[in-house]
């Protein structure tokens, strides 16, 4: 690659401010919580891309497409290249038409790793650019987790990393009401022994700890897949997880229906519930946390992602009316202190010096600082500075996630279809309604079987 070398940071400066003032840049340069003297450095010595360009295909669309552009705004200033990111709501069929058309973009963003990992083996995408891997590892929490979830085995099965995490969602939440907290003297859990410890003493004074509810149309029983997962990675080694996740180890293993049952410890008590047990799988996921702003108090606590605020009430302000902690792990299983989750990662699907120019930029803390100021964008990033982001809810959940000692995808969207999206959610409902957990999880076992 042919170096531009910028006279200094102050020509970037001049060039940047210009391009502000043509309405390109978002944030005036030097000024706001953003990392500056990082970005100028690296500008320095970006390549020389003009006239060149290149193309990123994803799944997000207005306003978030505004957001992206915001942000590869920067990465035109320093290089003189041209970005066109494109996006639509049938990425997940569009990539793959286009890959096997010869047309592919040079960059594609895709939800979640399941198809990046089949494109992988069919060599229709690229190894990032070395040493990238390394740098994930050492420069995001839980960096080998990140590393993990972006290696997938290429056309001749060797493994390569592939995928760069570029926005991440938190899963393992547990959210309440700090008033209601206070006005019974409760403190917030750190361990499970802790938050099981609580779930008791609100029964013992009365009260109704949980609001639980897997209704979702025709995709009703998720939330209680997301329940299972996390209690999957607070009593089993990550290893043991990722078997699972993949089938080599059974569905109705004994530490897969022993984490079921943890579950169950929560879910199947009527006392422990808002409605009973009976009203865990008929009721509405969006509605289940309602019960947390009513007086008095329907449920204390309710386990849900960082998406769940956008089904509160209106007037429920964070901090005050409602917050959140970590689900906890356990303290006697020594498994740190794991995070579920999901996320989009990068890829190159149609090489060039421009993509791979443009993947190094998605390492310095400005583009992702430049994205968590302007949306709900989520980074494992420990190089950037939280003040970045946009509101005080994001910043405590970017804290969750640089908390993490191990970060892994939601377990049902790594699974066939017709299993993660289709026999684990019915089972656990049928789980909910009293059926045995092992009788449960050998019929989705044999569903599994079914599809090989």
């Amino acid at each position: 690659m042919t170096n531009k070398l910028l006279a200094s940071a102050a020509a970037l400066a001049i060039t940047a401010v210009s391009a502000q003032a043509d309405g390109h840049l978002a944030f005036a340069p030097g000024e706001g919580p953003f990392s500056w003297d990082s970005y100028d450095a690296w500008a320095e010595g970006a390549p020389d891309l003009s006239g060149q360009t290149i193309t990123v295909f994803g799944p997000w669309l207005t306003p978030e497409d505004g957001y992206l552009n915001n942000a590869l705004a920067y990465f035109e200033a320093a290089t003189g290249a041209d970005v066109i990111y494109t996006g639509s709501d049938s990425f997940e069929q569009q990539i793959v038409i286009d890959a096997e058309a010869g047309s592919a973009p040079n960059i594609a963003v895709f939800p979640q790793p399941g198809l990046a990992s089949v494109m992988a083996g069919k060599g229709q995408l690229h190894p990032l650019p070395e040493g990238m891997g390394d740098w994930v590892k050492e420069n995001y929490a839980a960096g080998q987790s990140w590393v993990d979830l972006g290696t997938y085995a290429d056309a001749d099965g060797n493994d390569q990393v592939f995928g760069f995490f570029y926005n991440v969602n938190v899963k393992s939440l547990v959210w309440y009401n700090p008033e209601n907290f206070e006005d019974a003297g409760y403190d917030v859990p750190e361990t499970m022994e802790d938050l099981k410890a609580l779930t008791d003493q609100i029964v013992a004074d009365g009260d109704t700890p949980w609001c639980i509810g897997l209704g979702s149309g025709a995709a009703t029983g998720w939330p209680a897949t997301d329940w299972v997962e996390d209690m999957m990675l607070r009593t089993v080694s990550p290893d043991v997880y990722d078997q699972w996740t993949s089938n080599e180890i059974p569905f109705d293993d004994e530490r897969v229906v022993a984490a079921i049952e943890e579950f169950g410890w929560f879910a199947r008590d009527d006392a422990k519930v808002a409605g009973g047990s009976g009203a865990v799988a008929s009721t509405d996921f969006r509605d289940s946390p309602k019960g947390l702003f009513t007086s008095p108090p329907q449920c204390y606590m309710h386990r849900q992602a960082s998406f769940v605020p956008a089904f509160f009430p209106e007037d429920v302000e964070f901090g005050v009316d409602t917050n959140f902690f970590y689900f906890p792990s356990y303290a006697e299983k020594d498994l740190g202190d794991p995070v579920l989750g999901g996320g989009t990662l990068m890829a190159i699907t149609n090489p060039s010096d421009g993509a791979n120019a443009l993947m190094e930029f998605f390492q310095e803390p400005i583009s992702h600082e430049l994205m968590m100021a302007q949306t709900g964008f989520l980074t494992p990033h420990n190089g950037v500075n939280l003040d970045a982001y946009k509101d005080d809810t994001l910043r405590a959940l970017g804290e969750v996630l640089l908390g993490a000692t191990t970060f892994r995808f939601d377990g049902s969207d790594l699974m066939p279809g017709g299993v993660g999206a289709g026999t684990f959610w019915t089972g656990m409902v049928d789980y909910a309604g009293g059926k045995d957990a092992a009788t449960v999880a050998g019929e989705i076992q044999s569903s599994w079987d079914a599809l090989k």
